[in-house]
């Protein structure tokens, strides 16, 4: 069971996400019902680590084994989904990950995967574009340029 839940006040969700990164590019997707990127990852099981959700995120996702190199943040964030409108109170972890026992830079700057019934659309992006990308979250394009040694704390109010 999934860590989310939603009252009349908008939706709680607890999440991890997955920072890979390569050449100054980070992997970001997209799938059919987002209009917007946003990083590979998902909600955390009840009674499971975030580590262990990250990695199992990454491999039903991308269909690969990455290891974690270290947590960066966790980012208690407050928004209004594009999409649906819902209004979010969101925990999300977002770890490093190790790819270079993948094969994930061989699939080339765009590649898509299918994840259950959904089409995902994976693109390792530049991060001198990420100022002019749909992509959530926004602190992102900010901090990647400078990504923390030691775990930190945010908060974002989009």
């Amino acid at each position: 069971m999934d860590i989310t839940f939603k009252t009349e006040q908008g939706r709680f969700n607890y999440r991890v996400c997955a920072v890979m990164l390569h050449n100054e590019k980070i992997l970001a997707m997209r799938d059919e019902r987002s209009p917007y990127y946003y990083l590979p990852g998902g909600r955390v099981s009840l009674h499971e680590t975030a580590q262990e959700a990250v990695v199992r995120e990454v491999r039903e996702e991308l269909g690969v084994s990455a290891e974690i190199a270290r947590p960066l943040w966790l980012n208690q964030s407050f928004f209004t989904e594009d999409v649906s409108g819902e209004n979010y109170h969101e925990l999300c972890l977002y770890f490093l990950m190790d790819i270079t026992k993948t094969d994930l830079l061989k699939r080339g700057n765009s590649f898509q995967g299918v994840e259950k019934r959904h089409q995902h659309l994976f693109e390792w992006i530049a991060f001198d574009r990420l100022k002019d990308e749909y992509l959530y979250p926004i602190f992102i394009k900010r901090e990647i340029y400078h990504l923390p040694e030691h775990f930190e704390l945010r908060i974002e109010r989009e």
